[in-house]
């Protein structure tokens, strides 16, 4: 597994976590990088939270049969590619996926999957989230400076709670 980040620190706090190789994507072409670990073959799956232009060089990171699953727009909606000679020769799969628009009754029978399937393996330890910082609610504003200058590595997390 790869994964990429924008800074040093992060592809370090990537590998940490358990990828094999984080690539930092400011400093480091990803898809030289991934077709030279992956003798040129590609990779299965690219998770996309960018989209936009990065679309067209994540195809070429894919290993033929490969699959695309876009999660956020971070990037932009918008991408040109060849369908022809990236997507029908090569058979990959571009998806997409967003919780917004699905209605309430499929997201509370997602949340009861989750609360089954998941929530005994955090409660285990098994599942550990990557939280950076907790702020008590009235250090948003601090919180959300934290965010935009994306010196962090996991969540930060406001508590909303009186005596945090």
């Amino acid at each position: 597994m790869f994964a990429t980040a924008g800074t040093d620190e992060k592809c370090r706090a990537c590998e940490a976590l358990g990828a094999e190789r984080a690539i930092n994507y400011k400093t480091e072409d990803f898809v030289e990088v991934v077709k030279s670990l992956t003798n040129d073959r590609g990779v299965d799956v690219i998770l996309d939270m960018v989209a936009g232009d990065y679309l067209q060089r994540e195809l070429k990171a894919l290993a033929d049969g490969g699959r695309i699953c876009v999660i956020a727009l971070l990037g932009g909606a918008k991408a040109e590619i060849n369908l022809k000679n990236d997507v029908l020769r090569r058979r990959l799969v571009i998806t997409g996926s967003t919780l917004r628009p699905r209605p309430v009754a499929f997201k509370a029978k997602l949340a009861a999957k989750l609360k089954e399937r998941v929530w005994p393996e955090i409660e285990a330890g098994r599942i550990k989230p990557v939280i950076h910082q907790v702020f008590p609610a009235h250090e948003a504003a601090a919180a959300h400076a934290l965010m935009e200058s994306s010196t962090h590595a996991g969540k930060i997390v406001l508590d909303w709670r009186e005596n945090a």
